[in-house]
């Protein structure tokens, strides 16, 4: 009999680590693409990113494999060149 603590153990870490890191980049890209004053974009996404947050939590223990959860936490990466380009290219230049 195989023991489920290890793909749970893994769905508590993606949900709560991986959830935040693709929260923070979903907000960041959503902060810098909607068409508004960049305040009011910032005041909006930053809203956003507690229902964000939430249906990520929720949705990473009630997925049906643990591989989707992990390619959704993957997805952040192109979110956050997204959101970051701008504070990257300063960096680089």
């Amino acid at each position: 009999m195989r023991s489920a603590w290890p793909e749970r153990l893994a769905r508590i870490v993606l949900a709560i680590l991986g959830g935040y890191a693709f929260t923070y980049a979903f907000t960041a890209a959503l902060a810098r693409l909607l068409p508004m004053a960049r305040v009011d974009a910032l005041v909006t996404a930053s809203l956003l990113s507690f229902i964000v947050y939430l249906a990520f939590l929720l949705w990473a223990f009630t997925a049906a494999s643990l591989r989707r959860v992990t390619l959704a936490v993957a997805a952040a990466i192109p979110l956050a060149a997204v959101g970051f380009w701008p504070q990257v290219l300063e960096v680089l230049s």
